[in-house]
């Protein structure tokens, strides 16, 4: 982590720019090395962090204790940490794609943790949308394709569990009659900062029209 953070802040200290990628176990990174992830927001380090095996993961490792399932919450305490827990591998791109723009070509003082998965399945095509979709944190995966009078529910997951999300739509629609959207949660964290941000605004500005959320 060290090493990450020296590569990460080369920019400023050593006039380098180097984006740095650190790809580690995820259930030994935020819960472990907290303090140098906080320590990293601090001196402005740009790069990024990727949690391998996250969720409930087929390496198990020592057991239970080695899935992953609160490191997003960790990483939301960090102020300048972009964090995203995405399933498929256009989702991936597009993330990363994204943060070498901002901490690139516009400079931004962030960096990203992402959440990556060990599963073997396939990825489907990217959905027809505009990119912005995948970041924004919540975006329609797939629209229930029920009758039109049927009983509609939504459904959402991130990472590790939306494919199981997604058989869930296959199952309510086959067996019972009930149509489902499903909803991929790139990431809860950004939509938590956004409704926050949103709450702020609206607190401040008491005359005018009331801001909402994308």
């Amino acid at each position: 982590m060290s090493s990450w953070i020296a590569a990460a802040t080369s920019y400023s200290t050593h006039g380098v720019s180097m984006i740095p990628f650190y790809i580690y176990y995820s259930m030994f990174g935020f819960q472990r090395v907290g303090d140098l992830a906080w320590a990293a927001g601090d001196q402005r380090a740009r790069g990024f962090l990727l949690g391998g095996t996250s969720g409930r993961t087929t390496l198990n490792g020592e057991g239970l204790q080695h899935e992953d399932g609160h490191s997003h919450v960790l990483s939301s305490t960090i102020p300048n940490c972009i964090s995203y827990d995405p399933t498929f591998s256009y989702e991936v791109a597009v993330i990363i794609q994204d943060g070498l723009r901002r901490m690139v070509k516009e400079q931004q003082d962030v960096f990203y943790y992402i959440t990556l998965l060990n599963e073997n399945y396939s990825h489907p095509a990217m959905r027809k949308a505009p990119k912005t979709v995948f970041l924004e944190g919540m975006y329609r995966f797939s629209e229930g394709k029920g009758r039109k009078d049927a009983p509609k529910v939504q459904l959402l997951g991130s990472g590790a569990i939306l494919r199981e999300v997604v058989a869930a739509q296959d199952l309510l629609e086959k067996d019972f009659g009930i149509s489902a959207d499903v909803w991929s949660a790139t990431s809860f964290n950004e939509l938590r900062r956004e409704g926050l941000d949103v709450q702020r605004w609206n607190l401040l500005n008491p005359s005018k029209v009331r801001a909402r959320p994308t």
